[in-house]
């Protein structure tokens, strides 16, 4: 039911990520290439990580996570960009199988902590999340720089 992703996932990856870009209201966001996606995958040390759901040979959902450091732990973790089942397979287990693979990976590995972010207004998916019992991280604030303020920010050359 829960697999490794393989350099043939990758269409179906990046489908999936321009659908759940969809749900999220972002899809104008999207840049990922199957190519990229397949260098950060699958390229010489590999930056990031996907595992496969899949229903009777069907692609039914994916989650996408890198490894993190924490130095309060002084050990690796998880973080996970993201978790996607598509509409016809949800409720049936497969996004708690993906979890609990990434959990598994934790336990194996000594990692302590498996980390995410959910949008405040995706009340589903923040009801599947308590149930599991992850701790909301209310006292943090989510800061990203992109574009044009990335730019400004990095330093020039001469």
């Amino acid at each position: 039911m829960i697999r490794p992703a393989t350099p043939d996932d990758v269409p179906e990856i990046v489908s999936m990520i321009r659908e759940l870009a969809e749900y999220e209201k972002a899809a104008h966001e999207v840049r990922v290439t199957e190519e990229g996606l397949r260098a950060t995958l699958f390229g010489d040390g590999p930056a990031a990580f996907a595992h496969i759901a899949e229903h009777d040979g069907e692609v039914a959902g994916f989650t996408l996570w890198f490894l993190t450091f924490s130095t309060w732990r002084g050990v690796h973790g998880i973080y996970m960009e993201d978790l996607y089942v598509r509409p016809q397979h949800r409720g049936g287990g497969y996004g708690r199988a993906l979890m609990a693979e990434l959990a598994g990976i934790c336990a194996e590995r000594g990692y302590q902590r498996l980390e995410w972010a959910v949008l405040d207004w995706n009340e589903p998916s923040i009801g599947f999340y308590d149930k599991l019992g992850g701790l909301r991280q209310d006292e943090w604030l989510t800061y990203r720089l992109t574009d044009e303020p990335l730019r400004r920010l990095a330093p020039r050359e001469g």
